[in-house]
């Protein structure tokens, strides 16, 4: 029979934070096929931007409303907030990419209908999801994330009812506004438990998880952002962008095998040694311009910094390269 951890034993387990940047570190520490270049690190934060404004939701693809409403929003978003490995083959919006594609529709369903129910969420099927996203369903690619977009709803919305009375509001009640705390909560749901196997390590990176927690920030949901706190406490948001970003600016640098499958187009597998290195080294790498920027008198923090560098990767010239395609769950 397994018993709660006494009380004594989980405050001294490191924090979900804490135990991203040891696993990153972990791995960096033996990386195989990437390295990070201390000069280019330090050249990439002498350009950073401490004064950029921060992240906020784009009103032409986030819904904006009443509070409870955009928080059923972020949640029900940021549950499929995943997919990148299959967006070459969705079909997309003229102009937009992949995850604009999906952000649009569905606050055009929120403005349309209103925010589904956490029991209705139980109940959505990958037809459904192919009819509100425009996807194909006699297209593998396509099918098989439409059911995955399925599956996660299904996940969410029996969370939401088993824990909280299908309160959408419940896991920011529950972790009194702890921007760490509400992540872990997330985690207990299956496609937020995001820990990859590194040789005989467990390295967490809980992406999607953190990503939701600085979307909830980002909403500017009334009474919550002020409850909101400890954003700093956050990492980067591992998924395929940032560390695409770093290598663009020299900071990571890829083993010609690696770097030379990357730009054919191969996808790298879920769980590889490589795909969990290129996570780890951008996870790694940022914690690294935190440090150099906190020497320099620069305050600022991880999410931040995943903020300014995601805005970097929209460049014409950093897209022009091919970034590294997984599939995935986790981002």
């Amino acid at each position: 029979m397994s018993h709660p951890p006494r009380a004594a034993d989980a405050a001294a387990r490191p924090g979900l934070c804490d135990r991203v940047r040891a696993g990153a570190a972990a791995v960096m520490a033996r990386a195989r096929s990437i390295e990070i270049d201390p000069d280019a690190l330090d050249a990439l934060a002498a350009r950073f931007e401490p004064d950029a404004p921060p992240a906020t939701l784009d009103p032409a693809h986030h819904f904006v409303g009443e509070p409870p409403d955009v928080l059923a929003f972020v949640l029900t978003l940021d549950a499929v907030n995943f997919g990148s490995g299959w967006f070459p083959q969705l079909a997309k919006r003229p102009g937009l990419s992949g995850y604009f594609t999906i952000a649009t529709a569905l606050k055009e369903r929120f403005e349309r209908d209103g925010p589904w129910s956490a029991a209705a969420l139980t109940h959505v099927t990958p037809e459904r999801c192919a009819e509100l996203f425009g996807q194909d369903m006699d297209r593998p690619g396509p099918a098989e994330l439409m059911t995955l977009f399925a599956r996660a709803w299904n996940q969410l919305g029996h969370f939401l009812q088993a824990r909280y009375a299908g309160r959408f509001a419940g896991p920011l009640a529950e972790a009194g506004g702890d921007a760490e705390r509400i992540a872990e909560i997330l985690t207990e749901m299956p496609f937020y438990q995001d820990v990859a196997r590194y040789d005989e390590l467990e390295v967490p990176f809980y992406k999607r998880a953190q990503i939701t927690v600085a979307d909830l920030a980002a909403a500017e949901i009334g009474e919550q952002k002020s409850r909101l706190h400890g954003l700093e406490r956050l990492t980067i948001f591992a998924d395929n962008l940032v560390p695409h970003v770093l290598r663009m600016e020299g900071v990571l640098r890829y083993a010609p095998a690696l770097a030379a499958a990357i730009d054919r187009g191969d996808p790298i597998p879920a769980g590889s040694p490589e795909e969990v290195e290129i996570r780890a080294a951008g996870v790694a790498a940022v914690e690294r311009m935190v440090a150099r920027l906190s020497a320099r008198g620069v305050a600022t923090h991880a999410a931040a910094l995943d903020s300014w560098l995601w805005q970097r990767g929209q460049s014409p010239a950093i897209k022009a390269r091919p970034r590294h395609r997984t599939r995935t769950v986790y981002y």
